[in-house]
């Protein structure tokens, strides 16, 4: 069991970070073979959508996207997570996601599985955010959950915590650091 973890934070061991630390390192307590991509390392363009991929369902960019295309398609279980920006996802967590342009096309356009094997994948949403409104990650879930269904990864959840917004936070959170591990054990069970 493959589970790829891709942190969208642009802040390094923030509050997102930790949580999908511990996603992960619950994932690998049952067994499961973890990777961790941090976006904000990778060079991905835009989209520019020039609907190059509905012909082949290829993006026509070359960058570092290509990597990530190769580690969904590996990948049984997915762990999205971003911090909330403006209640979506950040801007280096949304050009991947619009980026999956090409495995739209290839699954609505072209009839073919999107990461190429019709293969049960599940993925989760791991979130924070500064303010404590309701409905805070409803813009965000609702975009996940899109790419989730573009993808045929079935949205297992979100682990999700709002009032989140200084360095350190979510360890001052009580049992958020433990709900996150407990979610990694049980996206492996699923």
């Amino acid at each position: 069991m493959r589970v790829l973890g891709l942190a969208g934070s642009p802040r390094r061991n923030g509050n997102t970070d930790k949580l999908l630390a511990e996603v992960l390192r619950g994932a690998s307590s049952n067994g499961a073979e973890v990777k961790n991509i941090v976006l904000s390392q990778l060079n991905i363009s835009p989209c520019e959508n020039c609907d190059a991929c509905f012909t082949a369902g290829i993006c026509k960019i070359n960058d570092d996207m290509q990597d990530i295309y190769e580690e969904l398609m590996l990948a049984d279980r997915i762990v999205l997570a971003s911090p909330l920006y403006f209640m979506g996802l950040t801007a280096q967590t949304k050009a991947v996601v619009d980026r999956c342009q090409s495995l739209w096309a290839k699954k609505y356009k072209l009839h073919i599985p999107p990461l190429g094997s019709d293969r049960v994948r599940k993925g989760l949403f791991v979130s924070v955010g500064g303010q404590s409104l309701p409905n805070l990650f409803q813009p965000a879930i609702a975009t996940v959950k899109a790419l989730f269904i573009s993808l045929d990864i079935e949205y297992t959840g979100e682990l999700v915590f709002s009032g989140i917004d200084k360095a350190g936070d979510i360890s001052l959170e009580p049992g958020a650091l433990d709900r996150a591990y407990l979610a990694g054990q049980k996206l492996i069970e699923c």
